[in-house]
């Protein structure tokens, strides 16, 4: 299911959790598109993915990875509008491609059975956001690129 177009509460349950699948997920700068709506999946909350949904902006260079990354706008704003994040971190939200279907039902049976039950908004801590405005992914992170 596609996380809901909704702002979480402000503190989630942290539940720092095993992602096997981001860091070894596939995708190319060229899959996604300026203009694109994604998500970057952050979590559970209710038996449904959650994340934060933004859109595709202009081509960057994700500094953690290495790669060219996209700079990417949350039309919520928060603490910082703009970040820049791998292609791997984002799925479609404005078209349903092959690619991001199948990595989000992978997601789904990954995390959905772990939280089976919780009604409350759980942070998987799988993202931070760096001085710099890159979204990084921990194993990005711990993997010292």
């Amino acid at each position: 299911m596609i996380p809901p177009p909704w702002t979480p509460p402000p503190n989630p349950a942290f539940a720092p959790t095993h992602d096997l699948l981001t860091p070894a997920r596939d995708i190319t700068h060229q899959h996604f598109q300026a203009g694109d709506q994604v998500v970057v999946l952050k979590g559970v909350v209710s038996g449904e993915l959650w994340g934060d949904s933004m859109r595709v902006v202009a081509p960057s260079w994700h500094t953690p990875t290495g790669e060219d990354g996209w700079r990417v706008r949350d039309a919520t704003g928060g603490a910082q509008s703009y970040v820049t994040a791998h292609p791997r971190y984002l799925v479609h939200l404005s078209r349903r491609c092959p690619d991001c279907l199948i990595y989000l039902r992978a997601m789904e049976d990954h995390l959905l059975p772990k939280y089976a039950g919780h009604n409350t908004l759980i942070d998987c801590g799988w993202y931070t956001t760096t001085a710099l405005g890159q979204l990084v992914h921990i194993a990005d992170a711990r993997s010292g690129r």
